[in-house]
C-alpha cells in the first residue's frame, strides 16, 4: 500500500502547492515588493555617483511567477511524498485512527516542529534583512533548528510511548510535551542569535512579511493533509471491500 500513498501523497502536495502559491501572490509577495523597494532606495543613496547598479540575472516578474510556482510545486511535491512515507509508517502502529484523523494529527505535528519552532527562534525575513557575509551562519543555524526540533519531537513520542502503560495515557502525553518544549528550548538557547534588521526598516513591512510566510506554510500543510487524508481514506476503504483502489 506504500506505493498507492506514495503517488497520493506527492498529489497532495503539488495541490497544496498550488494554494500556498495563489496565497503568497496575493499577501507574500507585495510585502516582499515593499521590502526590495526599500532595499533599491537604500542601495541608490548608497551608490550615488558611483558604477551603475549591475542588471538582475532574473526578473521581478519571472521570479514571483514561474519561479515561485515551480519551487513551490517541487516542493509541496517532495513533502507530500515523505509525508505519505510516515503515513505508511505510522497508520495502524502509534494508535488506532482512521486516516483522515491521523493524516490531521501528523499534519498538525509537522506544522508545529518544522514551522512554528524554528521560526520562534529565526523568523522569516523579507529581503533587505540580513547581511551578505552570513548567509551560510544563518542557513545552517535554521537548519540546525529544525533538525533540533525533529529530535525534540522524536524524544516526546519515545517518551510517550514508553510510558503510556505505567502511568496513563494523560500524564504520558504531558511529560513528553514537557521534554519536547524542554529540548526545544535548550535547543534554541544554544544556537548563535541573528538579528540584522536594519533599525529603519518599516516594522509594518516585516511583520507582515512573517505573517504571510506562516500563513503560506499555514495552507500548504492544511491542504496537504486534508486532501491526502481523503485519498488515503478512499484508499484504505477500497482495499477493505476488496476493491482497487
Amino acid at each position: 500500500m506504500t506505493k498507492d500513498l506514495l503517488w497520493r501523497g506527492m498529489l497532495s502536495g503539488a495541490v497544496a502547492a498550488l494554494l500556498a502559491t495563489l496565497f503568497a501572490r496575493l499577501f507574500a509577495e507585495p510585502q516582499v515588493d515593499l521590502a526590495i523597494a526599500f532595499e533599491a532606495a537604500r542601495t541608490a543613496h548608497a551608490m550615488a555617483g558611483h558604477a551603475a547598479e549591475e542588471p538582475e540575472l532574473v526578473s521581478r516578474a519571472t521570479q514571483k511567477g514561474l519561479g515561485l510556482l515551480t519551487a513551490a510545486l517541487l516542493y509541496g511535491a517532495a513533502v507530500g511524498g515523505i509525508f505519505s512515507l510516515i503515513f505508511a509508517y505510522c497508520y495502524g502502529r502509534l494508535a488506532i485512527l482512521g486516516p483522515r484523523t491521523l493524516s490531521l494529527l501528523l499534519g498538525a505535528l509537522a506544522f508545529i516542529v518544522i514551522v512554528i519552532v524554528p521560526a520562534i527562534k529565526y523568523p522569516p525575513n523579507p529581503p533587505a534583512v540580513g547581511l551578505h557575509e552570513t548567509v551560510g551562519l544563518r542557513t545552517g543555524a535554521y537548519f540546525a533548528m529544525i533538525a533540533m526540533s525533529i529530535v525534540a519531537c522524536m524524544i516526546a513520542v519515545q517518551i510517550r510511548t514508553s510510558l503510556t502503560s505505567r502511568i496513563g495515557a494523560f500524564n504520558a502525553f504531558l511529560l513528553a510535551g514537557a521534554a519536547f518544549v524542554l529540548v526545544a528550548a535548550v535547543a534554541q538557547l544554544g544556537l548563535p542569535s541573528i538579528n540584522e534588521v536594519p533599525a529603519d526598516f518599516p516594522a509594518t513591512v516585516l511583520w507582515g512579511f512573517r505573517v504571510a510566510s506562516i500563513g503560506m506554510q499555514l495552507v500548504l500543510w492544511l491542504t496537504l493533509t486534508l486532501v491526502f487524508g481523503a485519498l488515503a481514506n478512499s484508499l484504505v476503504c477500497a482495499r477493505a471491500d476488496g476493491r482497487r483502489p
